[in-house]
């Protein structure tokens, strides 16, 4: 009985390591080795307001998404409903949150289109907190792809994986900076292919059910090889934040 009972316990306590061994993934070896190369990107653009009180941003007022707009994108001097703002038109400045992936050594960046669409100084920060100021090489709003490149040598770099081979069901990892959170780390699994939305039928989209957020916009998808699969690019939900629904662009290979 007491040989039973010793042989009961053994297999109670093992369970949650087999589990573990079975079907929970680690992502910690993919993170350390993949993280560095991705980086948090911000930007300026300039607007004009036409002084007559215009809301500075498309939303309706109650709409949530306007609660993000005020955070990252502060009113300044000269905008409509700003303290003193006189009436006559008047520049001010936009700000955007982002994220991107080192692609080569020597400073080349993927990001999406809209990430960077408009900007007039873009920032890269490095996860080693070194700040440069990045140049458009080449952007394409239909398939929302950017290449930027930075003045930098000897960066970390990603590695490009076969959207074409993912399975639905299989788990994939998103890196990026979610309301400016630098290397924010998520999880989840692909839960369909070939998704296509009004208007968006020029590349398809990989789902998943992984929590992205505004400012993880361009950052990369990874499978569990550590290869980059997509490039995190939509949240399709009615709050303007995650749902449990995220859609993503195949990768360039």
């Amino acid at each position: 009985m007491k040989q039973l009972l010793v042989a009961f316990l053994f297999v109670l306590f093992s369970l949650p390591a087999q589990a573990q061994n079975r079907g929970l993934p680690d992502f910690t070896e993919l993170v350390e080795k993949q993280g560095p190369a991705v980086v948090n990107i911000s930007t300026t653009q300039s607007a004009r307001s036409n002084g007559r009180g215009a809301q500075p941003f498309p939303f309706d007022e109650n709409d949530p998404m306007n609660e993000f707009f005020r955070r990252f994108i502060p009113r300044q001097p000269g905008m409509p409903g700003a303290p003193g703002a006189p009436g006559a038109p008047r520049e001010f400045e936009s700000r955007s949150l982002g994220s991107g992936f080192v692609v080569s050594a020597d400073g080349y960046i993927l990001t999406n289109a809209h990430v960077i669409d408009g900007a007039d100084e873009i920032l890269v920060r490095l996860t080693d907190k070194r700040e440069f100021k990045a140049r458009v090489i080449g952007a394409d709003k239909r398939t929302d792809v950017a290449l930027i490149k930075i003045e930098a040598t000897g960066l970390p770099t990603v590695r490009f994986g076969d959207p074409g081979a993912l399975k639905v069901g299989e788990w994939v990892v998103a890196i990026g900076s979610p309301f400016g959170f630098e290397n924010s780390v998520t999880a989840g699994i692909v839960s369909a292919k070939g998704r296509a939305l009004p208007q968006e039928n020029y590349v398809p989209f990989i789902q998943t059910d992984v929590a992205v957020n505004p400012g993880n916009s361009g950052g990369p998808l990874f499978n569990l090889k550590g290869e980059v699969v997509g490039i995190n690019s939509q949240i399709y939900s009615r709050s303007g934040g995650f749902m449990g629904i995220s859609l993503d662009r195949k990768s360039v290979v």
